[in-house]
This record gives structure tokens, C-alpha cells and sequence, in this order.
């Protein structure tokens, strides 16, 4: 039996479990696409900041070691710190999701870019869950669904 008639012999069994998955509401898979990158921004977020202040850290990378175009370190500093700890929050109650995944998406394209272009693997990953949000929204278990502002009649 050839490998193509080995793979068509179970088709209706790829079929059936297809259908079974394809049952999985958005819901769960959105909640683990907005809370697991949430978390990681939102800690590397918290490295940044000493109390309620900026780190010095954080002003030293931004001068020396993060090489960002067109921006003035001290401007990406405090816009990479504020991003970092506000669109996390939004992601996890489900708030202005679309919004705040872009936002992330934009700065997971900037890091990967120029501060850390050998660590694709892992902005791939974040990429992909924020592009799976912005085209398919938060799900249910989210602030924007209860207020109305982000229903898919396809969910």
C-alpha cells in the first residue's frame, strides 16, 4: 500500500477528529492568546520601573544598547515602559483587545527589528497570538464582548 493510499484510508478518521476539534470555542484559545503574552510583557515591563519610577537600567539600555531609529531614547523608554504595562492590562480583561494586540504586534516588529533580530522563534510566537486576536477578536470571556463593542457572529 502506497503512502498515499495509507493517508486516504484515514481521511475519514482525520475527518472526525478535525470535526471534533473544530468544536473548540474561541473562547479558549483566545483567553491563552491575550493572558500568556500579556504576562510576559507585562514582566518585562516590570524590570523597567524602580517603584513608580523608570530604572536607571532602563534609561541605560535605551542610551546604549537599544539602537531604535527616528526615536530619542529617553521618548522610547517611556513609551516601552508605558506600552508594557498598559496593553497587558488591556489584554487581560479583554479591553480594546484588537487595539492592544496591534499595539503589541507593533512592538514585538520593533524589538524584533532592531534590539533582538536573532529572537524570531519567540516573537513569532507572540506575533502570532496577537494577529490570531485582531482577526478573530477577544472571545467572550472578555470586557469587550459583555460591553458590546467586539462581537463575531461567528464565534
Amino acid at each position: 500500500m502506497s503512502d498515499m493510499t495509507m493517508c486516504l484510508s484515514h481521511a475519514p478518521l482525520l475527518r472526525r477528529i478535525n470535526a471534533v476539534l473544530g468544536r473548540l470555542p474561541w473562547e479558549v484559545p483566545a483567553l491563552f492568546a491575550r493572558l500568556i503574552p500579556a504576562s510576559i510583557f507585562w514582566a518585562s515591563g516590570q524590570t523597567k520601573v524602580d517603584g513608580w519610577w523608570i530604572a536607571d537600567s532602563t534609561w541605560y539600555l535605551f542610551e546604549n544598547d537599544y539602537a531604535l531609529p527616528l526615536i530619542p531614547p529617553h521618548v522610547a523608554a517611556v513609551m516601552a515602559t508605558f506600552a508594557e504595562h498598559f496593553f497587558p492590562i488591556l489584554l487581560v480583561l479583554g479591553l480594546c483587545t484588537r487595539l492592544s494586540a496591534l499595539a503589541l504586534l507593533g512592538m514585538t516588529t520593533v524589538i524584533e527589528v532592531f534590539v533582538y533580530p536573532d529572537a524570531w522563534p519567540t516573537h513569532g510566537l507572540w506575533a502570532a497570538c496577537f494577529l490570531a486576536l485582531i482577526a478573530k477578536g477577544p472571545g467572550r470571556l472578555s470586557l469587550d464582548w459583555w460591553l458590546g463593542w467586539d462581537r463575531q457572529r461567528d464565534m
